[in-house]
């Protein structure tokens, strides 16, 4: 199978780098990237074949990947259509499956992506959902793709916006979180290069315990609150002072952002 990413940015070349870890053949991939420095980086860096123009990067593709900026699909669409290719996905963010079935030939497969920063290293969590022309097994090809650089999850699209407010910009959350963290570690004495290391590998300790353990986060919270604990006294001042409604409140505003950007 040829894959072409259109974009030669960082997200495709994160994806880049996770298929050929996984084991893929450099020559079955190849970017499209107008930029002849970075063209060239890419193409020497991974083996992979690179591109100058759309109609040139598809040509034998068995999908093409648009993961260029969204306000840049428009222009990139058109020469997708001429090229024909099998099978469409996108990573663009905001961007609905309306557009892409819209511009491309009638029955084009097309299947939408929704991933975060964390696939920079390996650890995305990806909603996938495919168009009306897209199979469940075209859908499971892109699936596998998004696989080598994280977790995949597949809803339908109407699901999409829910999907950008938890994971999509959920790594940004948890930044804030941190940054949260590290100021109040300096406020009661460490330094900041301590409060960082502190709060850092605190966050990455537990996201690997959710992960890494059969027990829920409600289980994992409970077992380090012991009644009447310095923990406790924690979790009663995060919850009094609005945790829980300042989350619903947030992703219900990216939820309702994401989708007024995707309304064309």
């Amino acid at each position: 199978m040829n894959i072409t990413l259109i974009g030669g940015g960082r997200i495709a070349e994160a994806l880049v780098g996770g298929l050929i870890a996984a084991g893929r053949d450099p020559q079955t991939l190849a970017v499209v990237e107008p930029g002849a420095a970075r063209r060239a980086a890419l193409a020497e860096k991974y083996g992979i074949r690179a591109a100058a123009t759309v109609g040139e990067g598809l040509a034998g593709a068995d999908v093409a990947v648009i993961a260029v900026k969204p306000d840049v699909v428009d222009a990139v669409l058109p020469d997708i259509a001429a090229a024909g290719t099998p099978l469409v996905a996108s990573v663009a963010a905001g961007v609905p499956i309306s557009v892409y079935e819209a511009a491309l030939p009638a029955g084009t497969p097309v299947v939408r992506v929704m991933p975060n920063t964390a696939m920079l290293v390996g650890r995305s969590m990806s909603g996938v959902s495919g168009g009306t022309s897209a199979s469940e097994a075209q859908v499971g090809v892109v699936a596998d793709l998004m696989s080598a650089v994280g977790r995949v999850l597949v809803v339908p699209e109407s699901k999409l916006d829910a999907v950008t407010a938890l994971s999509g910009s959920g790594p940004a959350y948890l930044f804030l979180v941190a940054e949260a963290m590290i100021d109040a570690g300096v406020d009661l004495g460490l330094s900041r290069e301590q409060a960082t290391t502190l709060a850092t590998e605190t966050i990455a300790g537990a996201g690997a315990l959710m992960v890494e353990t059969s027990s829920s986060p409600t289980e994992l919270r409970a077992g380090v609150t012991s009644p009447g604990g310095t923990t406790a006294a924690a979790i009663r001042e995060l919850e009094k002072n609005g945790l829980r409604p300042a989350f619903y409140a947030a992703t219900r505003a990216c939820a309702e952002r994401s989708k007024e950007l995707g309304a064309r």
